[in-house]
């Protein structure tokens, strides 16, 4: 990430200076096709901003951890799980996840879902969700309809 005071959107999803990374190591957890950036890390604020993007038809972890955050939608639709609620998203969406609570997010078949998500720089890790907590959520048909392990 550079030090410049202003970093211009260079394309839909890409920013000037700001590197593109993997969300997570390969065979680490389950998703597809997700990539990460870090916009804005400020240890004396206390938070990090990061960008993510979902390729269309690809999808993040379904994880949960200690720490909350928000995710804002910047462009296309998708959905996402939040406990046990599934809630279609796109542009302009503010998402407040609360520590200890599942989520995940989908991004439509159709087109890639960016969003920001602002988080604690200093965060534990996520959990994954073990074979007894895998059927728990699918006790619920629409979560089970919706997850990707």
């Amino acid at each position: 990430m550079s030090g410049k005071a202003i970093r211009q959107a260079i394309d839909a999803g890409r920013w000037e200076g700001v590197e593109i990374h993997a969300y997570k190591p390969e065979g680490s957890a389950p998703f597809r096709d997700v990539t990460r950036q870090v916009l804005f890390s400020r240890p004396d604020l206390g938070c990090d901003w990061r960008y993510f993007e979902v390729g269309a038809g690809g999808h993040s972890t379904l994880e949960r951890h200690a720490h909350v955050h928000a995710v804002m939608v910047l462009r296309g639709r998708g959905a996402c799980l939040v406990g046990s609620e599934v809630r279609a998203v796109g542009p302009h969406d503010l998402v407040e996840i609360a520590p200890w609570t599942w989520h995940q997010f989908r991004a439509s078949e159709a087109e890639p879902l960016g969003f920001l998500c602002l988080v604690n720089a200093e965060r534990d890790r996520p959990v994954l969700p073990s074979a007894d907590d895998l059927k728990g959520l699918r006790a619920d048909p629409k979560v089970a309809a919706f997850i990707r392990p």
